[in-house]
């Protein structure tokens, strides 16, 4: 019979999921084995071994790999989640932290927290256990868990983090500091930025260019300009050097709110330094100028960019074909299309979405084929907003076919629809009686993992009750409450639409008051909607008397109001009265349309005769 204790060799000869059964008795399994295994990549065998694996052995087994970073990150992922716990991924990582690139261990910890498989203390605690075991004197392990923690734009764990540290009389680098500057500035959360800034002086951390750079940034943001611009005067007495970013950051932050002379004065001061523009700076000028009106002094502005060596680029031109759709000069902006074409600049996806949006708002369709043969021939892959554009634009068209078309090319590619897009496609199987193919897009959309929102579910409501379908518009309304999405006064106007399109008016005012009970204010369609069930059903009481709720509402009547409640008198050959209401209406500065005349005709009989009294009137 073998020995139970296997050499290096013999473990070689493991390489299925099974052990041979006739190999007894079983094998003990100890830190030695397991990197024995190691050593020589028998991960099938180690696989082989989960179920015998615990926590405690995988602790004691990862520190003498210490030396064998990238063998930890294998050995790891060849390990069932259950061998593992918090104490085994800390040593991991901090084994990690040793290569050169921080890669491996920022995405490990990234795993980790969104694993949840524990809690933030436990985690940071863990991380400084495994440091004193492995002998770890530099920062390195919790500066990644902080740099982590602002990667995955959580910043009240990355400041707590940076807390813990100083608690424990550790210093975060410098590079650390700006993760967390840099995370408040893209969160809006200014007010932190300034307090970890704080921080860094009382720990005399020794701020660099890039975080005088954030602070500046941090200014404009906050739009205190004159200190963003004083910020660069401070960075020079503490000798750091201001960059072109620095001056850069400053020259935005004036354009943004349209002072091109301030903006024009941080240029000179940059050119005194001796510190050149680039095309940023000249974007940034640009996209000013146009801001304010001054769109005629860009071709001056473009001259000047040549005589520092710098050619226009995409965003330049788009900035300039931006303006021109935003004011409906759609001749204008296809000019700077061809213009950048002409001086070899090739449009970028962003040129593309611009014109195309613009075409849709401007009705002319048609011409968006051209632009996508366009995009083709240049090799501009669309991305997820021109798929979005079409969709929505075809949406708003009716075309429900070209809109579904673009929809499965978009999902062929692996791009997302936004949540807006798939309201839109909504919207268009609701006008083309397709609430069926509307429903299961709602159950696509949930397995994505994406909730309707409020806008959505109207969307439904709408489309179920245009299609006469009443009862499943208020189970869609049971499924908000579900899903805790607060109705509004729009859900609750197209719900009392159904009901009074039913002639069930008497429910629709039950409605009214289901409103006021969940504190959602009726409006004038709330109102208008109630004076059109009751005037077509031909019940002139109620009418007026919601009439004057509406008008105690503090609500005035409207042309929809007169012409319901014309059209219900006509219908009831209460012709004088429907005159008489006619002149009230006139009088209030509402004009009469095509309605409420056609109904006037018919209850007088004959259009001469209406005339007369229209005159006399």
């Amino acid at each position: 019979m073998r020995s139970a204790t296997l050499s290096p060799l013999s473990l070689r000869r493991f390489s299925t999921l099974t052990l041979s059964k006739s190999t007894s008795p079983t094998i003990p399994i100890t830190p030695e084995v397991l990197l024995q295994s190691i050593a020589s990549s028998q991960w099938q065998f180690i696989k082989h071994l989960t179920g015998q694996l615990n926590p405690t052995l995988i602790s004691a087994t990862l520190p003498n790999l210490c030396s064998s970073p990238l063998q930890v990150l294998t050995f790891i992922g060849n390990l069932s989640p259950s061998c593992l716990d918090i104490s085994c991924y800390c040593l991991a990582i901090s084994i990690l932290s040793r290569l050169p690139s921080p890669k491996q261990a920022t995405n490990l910890i990234k795993k980790v927290v969104n694993s949840r498989v524990a809690s933030h203390n436990e985690i940071f605690h863990g991380l400084v256990s495994a440091r004193e075991k492995l002998e770890i004197k530099s920062s390195i392990v919790l500066d990644l868990l902080v740099r982590a923690y602002c990667e995955l734009k959580k910043g009240e764990e990355a400041l707590k983090s940076f807390y813990l540290m100083k608690q424990k009389g550790i210093v975060p680098k410098v590079e650390t500091c700006n993760d967390l500057l840099s995370l408040f500035l893209k969160l809006n959360r200014t007010h932190l930025a300034w307090i970890v800034y704080a921080e860094m002086f009382r720990m005399k951390i020794n701020s660099t260019v890039c975080t005088f750079n954030i602070m500046i940034n941090v200014l404009c943001r906050e739009g205190k300009l004159k200190k963003a611009k004083e910020f660069i005067e401070h960075m020079q007495c503490l000798g750091v050097k201001p960059n072109l970013i620095s001056y850069n950051t400053v020259i935005h932050g004036y354009c943004l709110r349209g002072d091109m002379e301030g903006a024009n004065k941080i240029f000179e001061d940059m050119a005194t330094k001796g510190i050149g523009p680039d095309s940023y700076t000249f974007n940034s000028l640009i996209r000013g100028m146009v801001k304010v009106g001054r769109e005629n002094e860009v071709s001056s502005l473009l001259e000047k960019m040549k005589t520092f060596g710098l050619i226009p680029t995409a965003v330049t031109y788009n900035t300039l074909i931006d303006s021109c759709c935003n004011r409906g000069d759609l001749e204008k902006a296809f000019f700077y299309r061809d213009e950048m074409v002409k001086i070899g600049i090739v449009p970028s996806v962003a040129t593309y979405n611009l014109l195309i949006h613009a075409l849709f708002l401007d009705g002319r369709m048609a011409e968006t084929d051209d632009l996508l043969n366009d995009m083709s021939e240049k090799r501009v892959l669309p991305d997820g907003i021109t798929y979005n554009i079409l969709i929505n634009g075809y949406c708003r068209a009716g075309n429900a076919k070209k809109a579904f078309t673009f929809y499965d090319e978009m999902l062929c590619r692996g791009l997302q629809p936004t949540i807006i897009t798939y309201t839109s496609l909504i919207k268009v199987l609701g006008k083309r009686n397709r609430m069926k193919e509307a429903d299961d897009l709602v159950v696509e959309i949930l397995r994505k993992g994406i909730f309707p929102d409020l806008i959505m579910f109207n969307a439904l409501i709408d489309g179920h009750c245009a299609n006469d379908n009443v009862e499943r518009a208020f189970d869609i309304l049971s499924e908000m409450n579900k899903m805790n999405v607060q109705p509004d006064e729009v859900t609750y106007n197209t719900l009392m639409q159904g009901y009074c399109k039913k002639g069930k008016v008497e429910e629709a005012c039950m409605l009214l008051e289901e409103m006021n009970g969940r504190g959602i204010k009726p409006d004038h369609i709330s109102y208008n909607t109630l004076i059109s069930g009751y005037s077509r059903r031909g019940d002139m009481d109620e009418a007026f008397r919601v009439r004057d709720d509406m008008l105690s509402a503090g609500f005035n009547p409207t042309l929809l109001t007169y012409n319901a409640l014309i059209q219900g008198l006509c219908k009831k050959q209460e012709g004088l009265l429907a005159e008489e209401l006619l002149k009230e209406m006139v009088s209030n500065g509402i004009t009469p349309d095509d309605s409420t005349y056609l109904a006037l005709i018919e209850a007088i009989g004959n259009v001469d005769g209406f005339l007369e009294r229209k005159d006399t009137s």
